[in-house]
């Protein structure tokens, strides 16, 4: 594959693994931008990046940047998307990829207007086993599918001052934990939920500390869903069908799951590697750019979002900054 030259704007701990699978993948990582340039000189000598720049302008200004890898809080994902878009950058988000849907199809629609790739750093929608898994249930091997369950929890300690409690910075299990639930749910799902239920539990900060949902389409196919952040659960998608159903744990990177027959057989599917999850976003990136096709998962992202503003408006839970129009800076 030919060598691209990417940077990244956010140079926290995501960023570190992701420039190492960068150099796998990519043979180099390009540029690194941060608001300090002693950071960005940091991280270019820990991580044998070419350049590092004192400000994400500087960055984004140099015409040898091919893609932006986005690391930021999810808070100004919008923000850097629009100004990579601008300078004529292709883009890879962290999750959660922007904040809203209406944010995200400005994205999209900006990104068509410019033929660039925007595309979300979701593990799930890059791993082998997922995209393996979906021809099996398409196939039809555990009958019609009728229901998808997920629980995705993690336990973090109460801290008003941590972005994950806090609603300026779009806090909550949602953005979060949900991000990658929603992501699972919707990636088997024929179809987008045209139905949803759903209830939460906020915090003293009024983010989302964890809730419920359930999810119904057209096709009678049902999600449900239980997020939290203030509780050790399993990270686990089941995927059902009339003849079996799958089982996918620790669902962010898998590279293995189990089928479960109606006759009580049962099968180990097994593709890819957890310690690659990242590689696999770059490859399947890059292979979008070289080859100027989108592989359709910014679709579900926006489809997820979509979900996402709908729970939200049940909870009444909307964050001060996200209506903010910026789209012509």
């Amino acid at each position: 594959m030919k060598s691209l030259n990417w940077g990244i704007i956010g140079l926290g701990a995501i960023a570190s693994d992701f420039a190492k699978a960068l150099r796998e993948v990519n043979g180099t990582v390009y540029a690194a931008g941060s608001r300090n340039l002693d950071k960005a000189k940091k991280f270019a000598k820990e991580h044998h990046v070419d350049k590092a720049y004192g400000s994400y302008e500087e960055l984004l200004q140099d015409e040898n940047v091919d893609i932006v890898y986005i690391a930021t809080p999810h808070s100004n994902h919008y923000e850097y998307m629009m100004k990579c878009l601008q300078h004529h950058k292709h883009v890879l988000c962290e999750k959660a990829i922007t904040v809203n849907a209406r944010q995200l199809k400005e994205i999209i629609s900006m990104a068509q207007e410019k033929q660039l790739i925007v595309s979300e750093a979701m593990t799930i929608y890059h791993m082998p086993l997922y995209k393996k898994l979906r021809e099996i249930v398409k196939a039809g091997r555990i009958g019609p599918l009728k229901m998808v369950q997920v629980s995705f929890g993690t336990r973090k300690p109460y801290d008003v001052t941590n972005r994950f409690f806090n609603k300026e910075l779009a806090g909550g299990a949602l953005l979060d934990t949900g991000a990658y639930a929603l992501a699972f749910a919707r990636y088997f799902l024929t179809s987008q939920p045209n139905e949803i239920l759903s209830t939460a539990k906020p915090t003293d900060t009024g983010v989302d500390e964890q809730s419920g949902m359930i999810l119904k389409n057209a096709d009678n196919e049902m999600a449900v869903i239980s997020l939290t952040m203030r509780a050790k659960m399993p990270k686990r998608g089941v995927v059902a069908g009339e003849n079996g159903f799958i089982t996918v744990d620790d669902l962010t990177r898998p590279d293995k799951a189990f089928i479960t027959y109606a006759n009580g057989k049962t099968e180990m599917m097994k593709e890819g590697e957890t310690a690659k999850g990242l590689n696999y976003e770059v490859e399947d990136m890059q292979a979008a750019v070289l080859h100027q096709t989108d592989s359709q998962t910014i679709s579900l992202s926006l489809d997820v979002m979509s979900i996402m503003d709908n729970v939200r408006e049940q909870w009444g839970i909307t964050y001060p900054f996200e209506y903010e129009n910026i789209r012509l800076l």
